[in-house]
């Protein structure tokens, strides 16, 4: 899929932005290979019109983070890697954002952040996992879509569908609607107070509606 301009300004800007504030400079070619690695033609959903709305959201949510910039970083970089086919697409992409944050010269504990921060999007983290302040904050914004308009929340769906062609349509419905019935059954979609205001009512109304037409 290719992506608009107005997502990679966006993209652009949130990264000049966080290594601005960490202090650091990046190897100058790790930027346009991030932009190509979101901007590949079978990125439908996970490409930069995500990754551009995640960081729209942070800077929304900026005064309450802990870490904006250590979050920024880790929000470019968690779907990096993407084959919806694979098992390990969030510790390649967070190895990835090791490698460019250690040759950078960043602190040991502000990489283990990011690290842990991009590792967080994984569903299968053991119970025991130490995760940083921000995690709620990575989570819900990864998952705002499901509280989007009622338009985007469609388009999504069908980016969805279009990154898992490769999967019988049968049993693609199946498998979709086990996972829209899922975060219906949370006792809450969203960890924090703020995302749980703005989005809960529309992501359960927009999962709602997915599943009745399903």
């Amino acid at each position: 899929m290719t992506s608009s301009s107005a997502d990679a300004q966006i993209f652009s800007a949130a990264w000049d932005r966080a290594w601005q504030d960490l202090g650091l400079t990046p190897a100058t070619d790790a930027l346009p290979q991030l932009l190509a690695a979101h901007d590949g033609p079978d990125r439908h959903y996970h490409g930069l019109q995500h990754i551009a709305e995640c960081l729209q959201w942070l800077e929304q949510l900026r005064p309450q983070v802990a870490q904006p910039a250590e979050l920024a970083l880790a929000l470019c970089f968690h779907d990096a890697i993407y084959d919806p086919q694979a098992k390990d697409n969030e510790l390649r992409s967070a190895q990835w954002a090791q490698a460019v944050l250690q040759s950078a010269g960043a602190e040991p504990d502000a990489v283990l952040r990011v690290d842990a921060l991009i590792m967080s999007t994984c569903h299968f983290l053991p119970a025991q996992a130490q995760l940083p302040e921000d995690s709620a904050w990575m989570l819900d914004i990864d998952l705002s879509i499901l509280g989007a308009p009622a338009a985007r929340f469609a388009q999504y769906q069908a980016q969805i569908q279009a990154e898992y062609a490769w999967v019988p349509a049968a049993d693609y419905a199946l498998r979709r609607q086990a996972v829209l019935r899922s975060f219906l059954q949370r006792p809450a979609i969203y960890q924090t107070v703020t995302m749980q205001a703005r989005l809960e009512a529309q992501a359960r109304d927009n999962l709602q509606q997915a599943l009745a037409v399903a």
